[in-house]
């Protein structure tokens, strides 16, 4: 019986390996009698289910256009928009943070990122990019493995009738690299609900361990299966539902650590429920996708739908269809939540799903100009529970891209016909024209469809050449995008320890208080000469002199500068040397050090230790409310409405315009005009002060012709380019709007932040837990695209509520080792030397309770070794001042370490380091022969 079940197995895991799961095999009715069950009653069926028997409360699809969550393109699973309560961050004053039991049907869309399903759509039976998927969620604890499963059970095969003869269960089997056991608990859940054993499966973490991501909640999961066969041949599987018990977190370092509360995460698509209940053998044969179906057959005089793939599809007409009834889906549900075609991120994709689905309907299909757009209400009918709105503005958006790409269709097939008249038999079609086709180059055409418009000719594309010019595209890119913000210079202990040795005094800063105001209003802010101390270059070495172009850390005796520090962010400014004044060192930023300042320079030509500089201080900076009042301008204008005016005039009527902006360049004569809400004409009026008043600029570039068409703009970032000269970055429209929502989320994820951290913490894991928490906020603020005011006004709280953090850390470290050290002090009687293991879950903690046992005992030598998760294991250690010179910290812990084959650093006095190993006997019998040799 072992070894047919053994067997299965082995079967079963190829069987659901293998993709696509549907293709070729054909359903038996679950009842001969009965009509096919409609997927709205399948549906309603799922919500009344949980609702009404099990308590839950019934939540609104989330928009598939993502809010606040800049790591994803569309919302791809129904947990997406619950992720605030798994990570912890919920706002404790929102809605959400009283959820407990809910469900939903939610509307995701798989066309981008990790999970796109968008290449394969069409090219088998089940495949979509847009689905619904119906989820059901217990958050804290309220219910776990056992009810979970008991409900999904209880719904497949007393609610929708699924034979129990049909359904196959995976579940969780260990992965010992993990340290994890296998789930025996949802196993023996399984086998008391009524499963055969034989239809009870483990698999390993890549099946049945569900991870949010590279951090963060995860946990085992257990799967429900159907057996397409149903008994005929070998099983058949195809995964039906997904239950994930949420019970660890993933680590920064890649530990698993217990969550301290345990939520119920599952997911199964209708589209595939629906096909199982009706019999199918197919999802597109399933009434949300047949009267689609009926109606591109109706629209096109196309041969009707039959189900063909591969091969056996001549001509691709099947595949056409089940383009075209998937993508008109995604794009009205796309479309309704606010994503349109556009040129990056997901309507960028939008976009492309429109294109592809035109190109299908019309070089496949043969389906007449505005086609696409006539489907828009068909879907409208078969998605009324997902709130889709019947929209014209969704039907005449759809046409006009329609449109527009119809037109470069054609242009890009004149071009390539007349490509291929210079080609010689042998020849590859040229990379240069593909690319002018392309969405990089003119004519806005996917290069995949160029790929496959050449494929149909039997031309071969050059390959590598067009990989070139996307690699010269993405340098180019690269070089016009704004520089990534490094993480400043630092001096390290050794640094600091070398410059004390010397006896070099702390900087006096003195010098940053001294400026005035000037009566307009303005501050004046004095130079400040100082001499150069101390070069370091970027990997900490101190040097002597600089090299061109590289960045470095300049060490001075004096400085004006204000360093990073008390939730105020660093001056910025330049300095020259006081013998060449010509010659600017930009001062990107300062920072304090153990009483010196740092200054991160990038110098333009040598600069060695004695020479004297002066440092100038930029005397604008903008600030968050001059951001927010810039912001604040322009939306007034937008609101306006304006028209924009533009004219060609004689470039001496210019040069007397009363705040008429002009920049260090030559100007054509005549000269274009630009106005903003004022005729040309009466802005270069002698008398008149419209200039003043309104944006009127010389320019040549092209303008919109109403300020309205902006819709909305946000800066999102700025950059100082030069002395009293700051460049910002602004973008606008549906970006806009995605950047003020993300702001506003990282904003409540803040603000719920600085909450947990004023009700204090338990105990040094949870504040811990925190403070990564802070440090995850801070990254996201950093690099999302939100208002820049916001994100420095975030960028200073999280400051603060970091070093909040860490203090509290301290504290309760410093109150374990307390406990800690007064243990080992009963366990060991006074003597030289102490050697032995303690739990701690970082360095820091180990460290603070190895100073504390030789603060109570100074004549005796620590060693401590701490077990951590996975066979780390961190190291300790201080040597008695009586014991040194010849007994030293840092060589007691290298000889330690070294046997756990780890490392170890540190001083004569005190030192650390971490290894790994199982045997602790034998690391800490090496510990105790080393140092009794040594005393």
């Amino acid at each position: 019986m072992a070894a047919s079940v053994a067997a299965a197995a082995g079967r079963i895991r190829r069987a659901i390996r293998r993709s696509p799961p549907w293709q070729g095999l054909c359903f038996r009715a679950l009842s001969s009698e009965a009509p096919p069950t409609q997927a709205a009653a399948v549906r309603d069926a799922f919500l009344s289910f949980f609702r009404d028997r099990h308590g839950h409360r019934l939540v609104p699809s989330a928009s598939v256009r993502p809010r606040g969550d800049p790591t994803l393109l569309f919302v791809n699973a129904g947990m997406n928009q619950f992720k605030p309560i798994f990570l912890g961050t919920v706002d404790p004053r929102s809605e959400m943070a009283g959820f407990r039991r809910v469900a939903n049907s939610q509307k995701c869309v798989r066309a981008g990122g990790r999970h796109n399903d968008l290449e394969d759509v069409g090219q088998d039976l089940s495949h979509h990019t847009f689905f619904e998927m119906l989820g059901n969620w217990a958050f804290g604890g309220e219910y776990f493995k056992e009810e979970a499963c008991s409900m999904a059970w209880e719904l497949l095969t007393q609610v929708y009738g699924i034979p129990e003869d049909r359904l196959w269960v995976s579940y969780f089997g260990g992965d010992p690299k993990a340290g994890l056991g296998a789930d025996l608990e949802s196993r023996d859940i399984w086998l008391n609900l009524g499963v055969p054993a034989s239809r009870v499966l483990s698999f390993g973490p890549q099946e049945n361990f569900w991870e949010m991501g590279d951090t963060g909640p995860c946990g085992p999961c257990t799967e429900i299966h159907y057996d397409l066969a149903g008994g005929v041949g070998a099983p058949q599987l195809v995964e039906l539902w997904n239950l994930v018990f949420m019970q660890h977190n993933r680590e920064a370092d890649g530990s698993l650590q217990p969550l301290p509360q345990r939520h119920v995460d599952t997911g199964m698509g209708l589209e595939r429920l629906v096909a199982v209940l009706q019999g199918k053998h197919s999802t597109y044969d399933t009434d949300l996708f047949s009267p689609l179906l009926n109606a591109i057959h109706q629209g096109c005089g196309a041969p009707p739908y039959s189900g063909r793939v591969g091969a056996a599809d001549e001509g691709h007409i099947d595949t056409a269809y089940r383009v075209v009834a998937d993508h008109i889906r995604t794009l009205s549900i796309c479309i309704a939540d606010g994503v349109s075609p556009g040129m990056s991120g997901a309507p960028l994709i939008v976009r492309r799903i429109l294109r592809r689905a035109v190109r299908f309907s019309t070089e496949v299909l043969r389906a007449p100009p505005g086609f696409l757009g006539s489907l828009v209400p068909v879907v409208v009918e078969t998605l009324v529970k997902t709130e889709l709105p019947c929209s014209p503005g969704i039907v005449s958006l759809v046409s006009e891209d329609e449109a527009a790409f119809l037109a470069s269709l054609q242009r890009g097939r004149r071009i390539i016909e007349r490509t291929l008249k210079r080609l010689g038999p042998s020849d590859v079609f040229p990379a240069e024209v593909a690319w002018s086709l392309s969405l990089s180059g003119n004519l806005g055409l996917p290069l995949d469809l160029v790929e496959l418009m050449l494929e149909e000719k039997g031309v071969q594309l050059d390959s590598a050449g067009l990989a070139r010019l996307a690699q010269e595209e993405a340098q180019h890119r690269a070089q016009q995008a704004e520089p990534v913000q490094e993480q400043g210079l630092r001096l390290d202990v050794h640094a600091l320890g070398e410059l004390q040795r010397r006896g070099v005094p702390p900087t006096d800063d003195s010098p940053k208080y001294s400026y005035s105001l000037r009566p307009s209003g303005g501050y004046e802010f004095s130079t400040c000469e100082a001499r150069v101390l101390q070069l370091y270059a970027e990997d900490g070495r101190a040097v002597a002199t600089t090299g061109e172009g590289q960045r470095y850390g300049l060490l001075l005796d004096r400085t004006n500068f204000y360093a990073e520090q008390g939730g105020q962010a660093s001056d910025r400014g330049y300095l020259v040397r006081v013998e060449q004044q010509d010659v600017l060192f930009p001062v990107a930023q300062a920072q304090v050090c153990g009483g010196f300042i740092l200054h991160e320079v990038v110098a333009p030509e040598c600069l060695k230790v004695g020479d004297r500089v002066q440092l100038h201080v930029d005397e604008a900076p903008l600030t968050p409310k001059q951001l927010q009042a810039v912001e604040d301008t322009v939306q007034e204008a937008v609101g306006r409405d304006e028209a924009v005016y533009m004219e060609e005039v004689a470039l001496a009527r210019t040069t007397h315009v009363p705040g008429l902006r002009s920049l260090d360049e030559v100007y054509p004569d005549p000269v274009r005009v630009v106005s903003v809400g004022v005729p040309v004409a009466h802005a270069l009026e002698p008398a008149s002060q419209a200039a003043l008043q309104t944006s009127v600029e010389l320019c040549c570039g092209t303008h919109l012709l109403r300020t309205g068409a902006i819709g909305d703009l946000v800066i999102v970032g700025e950059r100082q380019l030069a002395k009293g000269t700051t460049r910002l970055l602004a973008i606008t429209g549906e970006q806009a709007r995605q950047a003020r929502e993300v702001g506003q989320s990282l904003a409540q994820e803040v603000e719920a932040a600085a909450e947990r951290l004023s009700r204090g913490s338990r105990d040094v894991v949870e504040a811990q837990r925190l403070s990564k928490d802070m440090g995850r906020l801070t990254d996201a603020v950093d690099t999302s695209v939100m208002p820049q005011w916001q994100r420095r006004e975030l960028q200073a709280t999280l400051k603060a509520l970091q070093r909040r953090a860490n203090t509290a850390i301290r504290k309760l470290e410093m109150g374990q080792a307390v406990l800690k050290t007064q243990e080992l002090l009963q366990r060991h009687s006074e003597g030289p030397l102490i050697v032995d293991t303690v739990s701690a879950e970082s360095l820091s903690m180990l460290v603070k309770v190895v100073r504390q046992l030789c603060k109570q005992a100074p004549s005796t030598s620590v060693l401590l070794l701490s077990p951590q998760p996975l066979g780390q294991v961190l190291c300790a250690c201080q040597v008695a001042q009586s014991a040194t010179p010849a007994f030293t910290a840092e060589a007691w812990a290298l000889a330690v370490c070294s046997h756990m084959g780890g490392k170890a650093w540190g001083s004569r006095v005190v030192a650390q380091g971490t290894g790994s190993t199982a045997d602790l006997e034998a690391a800490l019998s090496a510990a105790r022969a080393y140092a009794l040799n040594q005393l």
